[in-house]
C-alpha cells in the first residue's frame, strides 16, 4: 500500500481540509460525534471499525484540534471525545455531504436517515451558497483566486 502523502502545506484550502478529514472513517466519526457519540466503544460498535484504526483516527482528529478529550460526563473514569469549536465548524460540511447523498444516491422510496430540526421535527432545508449581497450562487458563478507566489 502506498504511503499517504500529506497535503497540510498545500496552498489550497480544500487540500488542507482533506489532509485533516479526507478519509471516510474520519468523516463518519464526525457524523457520529454530531449525533452525540462520545466514547471510544460507542464509536467502535456504531461504525464497526477496528480498534487500531479508530484509535489512529481519533488521535489524528485530536492532534488537529477537531476533537478533544474530556472527563466522562457521568463521572466515571472514562474519557470522552468532544467536538472543539473547530470541529463544530465542520457541521455544514457533513450536512452538505448528507444532502448530496440524499439527492444523488437514493431512489425515491429507499429508506434513509433524515436530518430534522430538533424543535419543529421538520426536515432541514437544503444548503444554498449565497453571495455577500444574498444572491444565490452556483459553481459557475464563482472562481478561485490563487495567491501570487513570486
Amino acid at each position: 500500500m502506498a504511503k499517504r502523502v500529506s497535503l497540510w502545506n498545500a496552498g489550497c484550502p480544500v487540500a488542507r481540509a482533506l489532509d485533516v478529514i479526507g478519509d471516510w472513517w474520519s468523516l463518519l466519526i464526525l457524523r457520529d460525534a454530531f449525533d452525540g457519540t462520545t466514547r471510544f466503544n460507542e464509536f467502535q460498535s456504531g461504525l464497526g471499525i477496528a480498534k487500531g484504526m479508530l484509535a489512529s483516527r481519533l488521535r489524528h482528529l485530536t492532534e488537529r484540534g477537531i476533537l478533544e478529550t474530556a472527563p466522562a460526563s457521568d463521572g466515571t473514569a472514562y474519557r470522552e471525545y468532544v467536538l472543539t469549536e473547530k470541529g463544530r465548524g465542520l457541521f455544514l460540511v457533513v450536512v452538505a455531504l448528507r444532502q448530496w447523498g440524499e439527492a444523488h444516491l437514493y431512489e425515491p422510496n429507499d429508506p434513509r436517515s433524515r436530518l430534522v430540526d430538533r424543535d419543529a421535527g421538520a426536515p432541514v432545508a437544503r444548503l444554498v451558497l449565497r453571495s455577500a449581497d444574498d444572491r444565490r450562487l452556483g459553481w459557475c458563478d464563482t472562481r478561485v483566486e490563487k495567491p501570487d507566489v513570486t
